[in-house]
């Protein structure tokens, strides 16, 4: 049935059909950037092609018609994740824009000296800079929550570091370097039952992919996620935030589109949230395609992508292992582990897998995967990664495969 399904999902993206080096294209870095179905390139190029305007201000028909189907994403982002309004969501550039957001309004506003801010060893350079520069502002202390020797949370080191300090936790809801799936709920309960006021962050990139997701039901105060991984085009993410909290928050950035006015006189007046945040003319074509995306995605339904990615898994993971030399990374309980396999070998660098690779029209990652901190707990300088997507199939495992055997022809 996997099989099945993949393929007809694969023919909805018309990147597949390419070549690389004169090769059917391999795509294994989903995880970096998906391709994109026909679907959002068709939404996308009907805007540019016969209803582009500016929104929100125009009294014209083109705009106001642009200015519904931009709003009306916002609504099906809300309904997608399982949020309780489409006031909740707010549009940013990326995951990593609305992390540094959070981390500018709600962290400068509410942390002050000796504060403390919980993050984890596994996180994305994305969900680590932005604590370490608000800590450096208001005098925050960063504490770190270990992995094991497996790639998961210790979870018994992660009660011992909640105190009376802790102001906020941020954490991933899936590793992006080695797909390790967070106890999310679990350890969400386990913060609110220390202290309820503690504020979490989760850091949904790889979760809003691979699973799905119901904020509502986690009981997270912020939630990002980003486009581009999710199939829609780059320079759109989301933000979710409790209202109250997002109500609370001062802006981000200043601009147009998030007043209500502007006076020399009487200064400045701000527009409610979700739009305070989201100052000047926004990615209009861009929604658009997460919009699509969105659509897209609920009528494939998640619970059957996160099946077919879950049996695909269990079929790569038990091929790769019989690989001379190379060691996976990570979990070995498949039940808490996405579509991501991260690996290394005895006999190649990751540069230079990679490399093969390539020559044979496989495209994987290779490198530190921007989570430093995980590779230096790990003891490992970086890894080659292949990710699965709706679009992978048997098929591109066993191609990842014989390229993996010609690695080791090559340097064994």
């Amino acid at each position: 049935m996997a099989d099945d399904l993949s393929s007809k999902w694969r023919g909805d993206f018309p990147a597949l059909s390419t070549t690389m080096h004169g090769k059917p294209l391999i795509f294994l870095d989903s995880a970096a950037s998906a391709q994109k179905p026909q679907c959002v390139i068709d939404a996308m190029n009907k805007v540019l092609e016969s209803g582009y305007s500016n929104i929100h201000r125009g009294l014209y028909e083109i705009s106001q018609n642009l200015t519904r189907d931009f709003e009306a994403v916002r609504y099906k982002v809300a309904k997608f994740i399982g949020a309780p309004s489409e006031k909740n969501i707010v549009f940013t550039r990326n995951a990593t824009e609305g992390i540094n957001l959070v981390a500018q309004s709600w962290g400068r506003a509410n942390l002050k000296q000796n504060d403390e801010i919980i993050i984890t060893e596994m996180e994305h350079h994305a969900n680590i800079v932005p604590w370490q520069i608000v800590a450096e502002q208001t005098g925050a202390i960063i504490r770190v929550v270990p992995i094991t020797s497996d790639g998961t949370l210790d979870l018994e080191a992660f009660a011992k570091l909640l105190s009376d300090r802790t102001k906020l936790v941020a954490f991933t809801q899936i590793s992006n370097a080695i797909g390790t799936i967070n106890p999310v709920s679990d350890i969400v309960k386990m913060i609110r039952k220390y202290n309820s006021d503690i504020k979490i962050l989760i850091d949904g990139s790889q979760g809003a992919v691979h699973q799905k997701v119901d904020v509502s039901d986690i009981d997270a105060d912020f939630y990002v996620f980003t486009g581009h991984k999710l199939y829609a085009p780059t320079g759109i993410g989301v933000l979710y935030g409790k209202y109250e909290l997002l109500e609370a928050m001062p802006p981000y950035q200043g601009g147009g589109d998030m007043i209500e006015r502007v006076s020399f006189k009487t200064g400045t007046i701000y527009r409610e949230a979700p739009y305070k945040f989201e100052a000047g003319t926004p990615a209009i074509i861009e929604v658009i395609g997460l919009g699509a995306a969105v659509d897209y995605l609920v009528d494939k339904s998640m619970y059957n992508i996160a099946a077919h990615e879950a049996r695909l898994l269990e079929y790569a993971t038990n091929k790769i292992s019989n690989i001379k030399g190379l060691t996976l990374h990570g979990t070995k309980d498949l039940s808490q582990k996405a579509g991501i396999l991260s690996f290394t070998m005895d006999n190649a660098h990751p540069s230079d897998i990679g490399m093969v690779l390539d020559q044979c029209g496989i495209a994987v990652r290779t490198g530190h995967h921007c989570a430093m901190p995980l590779m230096e707990a790990m003891n490992i300088g970086a890894t080659a990664r292949a990710s699965l997507a709706i679009y992978s199939d048997k098929s591109d495992i066993d191609a990842l495969i014989n390229g993996l055997h010609k690695v080791n022809d090559l340097f064994g």
